[in-house]
């Protein structure tokens, strides 16, 4: 889930109507589930297949990893839409093939000792989930994504009760949920105050339930703002029977607070620092 993406939308968004292991812990039962933001990304280069490996090393129940389509129809792993920033030469993802970006170098940008990492396909990252264990697979374009993760998913490792899709666009939710019903979609989105009423903080509670709705959503992953879920958006959510989780989260006494309150997941680039506790 991005640090840096910050979409919201202050209405519902149209939904168009044609859019039809070598280890083994166990899940946590008393806490809300401990996600590995980008993998153990505090502690590795995120979204390669050392911060995963790692995540999961250190306990957590889940790694969370972002995805684009290239231009030969691979899923790669990568949070930006281009390799600059964490790779060693500057690539488009959606106009460049698998081959010459599986010689990006995203590990060297972290330390030495992690260089030669490269940015893995989806089949790779499902791959070095353990077995009982759950990925968070965010997708970072439209609907197009979609049948190509499902055939990756279809013939995966991971079954569909351990696999949650997310995406910023409401499109891209609901595509999944035609395509693969019996994955669970959340919509994801972050807060910001309104220009008009600065105690007004938008999305508004009925435009998330709307969304959630269109887009066929089972809940929301919410940038972690407790000031902005408010008690009467997480009442209408259970309601509803909507789950919602939050990013992404690097401090004890906040990952409480959010579990207090009925967090389903906590994402953090930190999971040794949750893994373990109490909530």
């Amino acid at each position: 889930m991005p640090d840096e993406d910050r979409r919201t939308e202050e209405a519902a968004p149209t939904v168009a109507p044609g859019l039809a292991a070598a280890y083994s812990l166990p899940m946590a039962s008393t806490r809300p589930l401990i996600v590995a933001h980008r993998g153990a990304s505090f502690d590795a280069p995120e979204n390669t297949l050392a911060a995963f490996k790692l995540a999961f090393e250190q306990g957590a129940d889940a790694i969370e990893g972002d995805f684009h389509l290239t231009a030969d129809g691979q899923v790669v792993c990568s949070h930006d839409a281009t390799t600059k920033r964490c790779g060693d030469r500057d690539l488009t993802i959606a106009t460049t093939s698998l081959k010459p970006l599986c010689r990006v170098d995203v590990g060297r940008w972290k330390s030495p000792r992690f260089a030669g990492e490269r940015l893995p396909t989806l089949a790779e990252v499902l791959a070095v989930v353990p077995r009982g264990r759950r990925i968070f697979i965010e997708l970072k374009t439209g609907p197009e994504i979609v049948s190509f993760v499902q055939a990756v998913l279809r013939d995966g490792p991971v079954p569909a009760s351990r696999v949650t899709l997310i995406s910023f666009n409401a499109l891209t939710v609901l595509a999944c949920k035609l395509a693969m019903p019996k994955i669970e979609a959340n919509w994801l989105t972050d807060f910001r105050r309104a220009k008009m009423n600065a105690g007004r903080m938008l999305p508004t509670a009925a435009t998330i339930l709307s969304t959630l709705k269109a887009c066929r959503a089972e809940g929301v992953g919410f940038a972690a703002r407790p000031e902005a879920m408010t008690e009467t958006l997480l009442r209408r959510l259970d309601e509803n029977g909507l789950s919602w989780s939050a990013w992404t989260v690097d401090d004890l006494e906040l990952a409480r607070t959010l579990a207090r309150r009925g967090a389903k997941a906590i994402t953090t680039n930190r999971p040794a620092m949750l893994v373990g506790h109490k909530f």
